[in-house]
């Protein structure tokens, strides 16, 4: 999927289907030393033989720890497999979404109905098909090589990376469309940095012993993508040495990962007209029309970038740019091409940088490829076959009574300011709620694939999914677009658009359970709704009001109040031990954020379903705060918990379920706990968000 310019600055607040689960790992102890032999002593009448000493038996009950009580079935039937580092209930979801991908790609390779599933059942087809694929080769980019082997000088450089950007592969830098700051009803073109093959700039300059090693392998996997693209063998260290000192160059003057998660640094508007004098090397009025965008703005934030990159163009030699950029297409290209291509990729991406053991299945590849490439024709086929009409009116009803439970504790909150409430009113008035798919369809009219290429049919889908791209650039189309896939599990506040994005995938065990109680419904569903609803009145949702415009609408005394119950929110988790790690501890600095949002999601989920089934019998409430703990289920390894108690903004399953429902009083009540128990928190630290 193409990466949005914006970052993190205007980031979905996605469901996580992260791992980070919870085991009980009990070492087994040592065995002792034998003792020498001795001499028998005269037999005697034996003794009896004592009873087995049975290890003491933990009392689960839902007062001590909800979490462990709730989930108890789920950890006997779903143990931590031996090479399985973690997994959760969400992971599981994920799971079983790709099983219904994988299930009507190939009702669609055998029977099709209509062009867009007789071209996703090609696709799958050329994917599944090891043979072809092996006795195509190189042939797929066969003439995008030719076509870079055929530039004459430098000034053929512009266009080449333009012909290139068509077909989905982007080259020397980055273009695509997000919202323009200054009107979020429209979308321009943001061109940004690129054009390094390393996941951050700041690697090239660092001389840690570590990433020397890193450097190494990548150093070998440059000159072996080089050699399977055509660089003959006595070249190979001579332009590998000159695709990484240009790779150097771009990223002296590129922005570090961190910094490019600021809102300011990703957006600066510029007029079109007139890009061709500031930039003439790179041509990007001509690059503009190669890709069909006839807007009048771009942004262009990295000026220090392109100018650089502009310079860069005339001081390498063209043999130098020929092997750049067919460095570029070999190392995209490479994952859907015949194996040394796919092993020489894997050897560098998959073990090196990410840290994987095995490429995965023919179909779990082909799959991920197709998703990439062409997930938007995926999804509305799959919410077509797994998405009811019922099941969609449904979800949406219920995550619009959670928006009413959100405006019925703005209203009745005498502690916001009267502008703050104003235009939180306003602003919660106006969320909308998309359940299932984008409310607008795209262009399915798509070039006929075939059963003969696979990394022929990336190519096609990737240059369909590019102009799709292209096509949101200009006025009044700003929502057109969902930034995730219908048939990936998702539920999303998205701030820019004020909207609530529910995918088809989502609506399944143990999100939105159709065999479950109201209670159910509401402890998992609704209260992940929350959740995500609470994202546009948090830290970060204050700087978009009710108009969509970047404007912090929060009083001094409402900042204070809200880090207020930031610090009590944070005392309830901090030290909190990970079940699979004693020594493993949640940091609330790293999960406050997500810690919020559930207490909130939990708020609104109960006063949105105690309004709608008034005077429940405690049962339901029951299966309320059942639904709730069975979305945090998870197992993992001690190493995991360790690595996640540094760096997770996600706590542990057992206290994202526990903690929130030690606030509730309804769960006291439901389950008849003393106020001394566990899972009852004192009054003096109990927290209200949203009272």
């Amino acid at each position: 999927m193409t990466l949005r310019p914006l970052g993190l600055a205007l980031a979905l607040s996605l469901v996580s289907t992260y791992s980070i689960g919870f085991v009980a790992d009990a070492s087994a102890a040592p065995p002792k030393k034998a003792a020498p032999a001795k001499k028998a002593p005269a037999k005697k009448a034996p003794a009896p033989a004592k009873k087995p000493v049975a290890p003491p038996v933990v009392k689960l009950d839902a007062c001590t720890n909800f979490y462990q009580y709730a989930n108890q079935d789920w950890f006997k039937a779903n143990p931590l497999g031996s090479g399985v580092a973690s997994f959760s209930s969400l992971s599981l979801l994920k799971r079983n979404a790709e099983a219904q991908q994988a299930n009507l790609l190939n009702a669609f390779m055998t029977s099709p109905q209509g062009p867009v599933q007789k071209a996703l059942g090609d696709f799958w087809a050329s994917g599944l098909d090891q043979a072809s694929i092996e006795a195509d080769g190189a042939n797929p980019i066969a003439g995008l090589l030719s076509r870079v082997n055929a530039m004459k000088s430098t000034k053929d450089v512009a266009a080449s990376a333009a012909a290139l950007h068509q077909v989905g592969l982007p080259v020397l830098f980055n273009f695509a469309a997000d919202l323009d700051l200054q009107d979020l009803n429209r979308n321009i073109g943001y061109f940004t940095q690129g054009g390094i093959g390393l996941p951050d700039a700041a690697i090239y300059s660092n001389n840690s012993p570590e990433i020397a090693q890193l450097m190494k392998g990548y150093r070998d996997y440059v000159g072996k993508m080089l050699l399977l693209s055509g660089t003959p063998q006595n070249k190979v260290a001579e332009e590998t040495a000159a695709v990484l000192e240009i790779e150097k160059q771009l990223a002296t003057v590129s922005k570090t990962s961190d910094a490019l998660d600021v809102l300011q640094t990703q957006y600066a508007a510029v007029k079109t007209k007139g890009l061709n004098r500031v930039y003439p090397n790179l041509q990007l009025e001509d690059f503009l029309k190669a890709q069909g965008v006839k807007d009048d703005i771009v942004s262009i934030s990295d000026d220090a970038f392109f100018k650089q990159l502009n310079a860069l163009i005339p001081s390498r030699t063209v043999e130098q740019w020929r092997a750049y950029l067919r460095w570029r297409i070999a190392d995209s290209m490479s994952p859907y091409l015949s194996k040394p291509w796919r092993d020489a990729n894997f050897d560098f991406r998959g073990r090196i940088l990410q840290g994987r053991a095995n490429q995965g299945t023919r179909a779990e590849q082909t799959l991920a490829a197709i998703n990439s490439a062409a997930g938007s024709m995926l999804g509305r086929e799959y919410a077509s076959r797994y998405l009811s009409a019922e099941t969609k009116r449904n979800a949406e009803n219920i995550a619009a009574s959670v928006r009413s439970a959100l405006i019925d504790s703005i209203t009745r909150n005498t502690q916001m300011s009267a502008n703050a409430k104003t235009v939180a009113l306003a602003k919660a008035s106006k969320i909308g709620i998309e359940v299932g798919y984008p409310r607008r369809d795209l262009d399915y009219s798509i070039q006929p694939m075939g059963r003969g290429s696979f990394g022929g049919n990336i190519l096609i889908a990737s240059t369909w999914q590019h102009a799709q791209e292209m096509k949101r650039i200009g006025k009044g189309n700003s929502d057109r677009r969902w930034d995730v896939l219908p048939q990936n599990p998702v539920v999303a506040y998205e701030p820019e658009q004020n909207r609530l994005i529910v995918t088809a995938a989502a609506l399944q065990s143990p999100i939105y359970s159709t065999s479950g109680t109201a209670g159910t419904l509401y402890g998992s569903y609704a209260a992940m709704v929350g959740h995500e609803l609470s994202r546009g009145f948090d830290l970060d949702g204050r700087m978009l009001d009710q108009n969509r415009r970047i404007n912090n609408w929060w009083s001094p005394e409402d900042s204070a109040r809200y880090d207020a119950l930031g610090r009590a929110v944070a005392a309830q988790y901090n030290n909190r031990v990970y079940s699979a790690n004693p020594a493993a501890r949640v940091d609330p600095a790293h999960v406050i954020n997500v810690a919020m949002a559930d207490q909130t999601g939990v708020e609104l989920a109960l006063a949105a379903f105690n309004k709608a089934y008034p005077n429940q019998a405690a049962a339901q409430h029951q299966d309320f705060f059942r639904a709730w703990a069975a979305l945090w289920a998870q197992n993992m390894s001690p190493t995991v918990a360790l690595i996640d108690s540094r760096e997770s903004a996600y706590a542990p399953g057992e206290w994202r379920t526990n903690v929130p429902l030690m606030n509730a009083p309804e769960f006291a009540t439901a389950f008849s706990c003393p106020a001394s128990a566990p899972m009852v928190a004192p009054a003096a630290t109990r927290v209200d968000i949203w009272p």
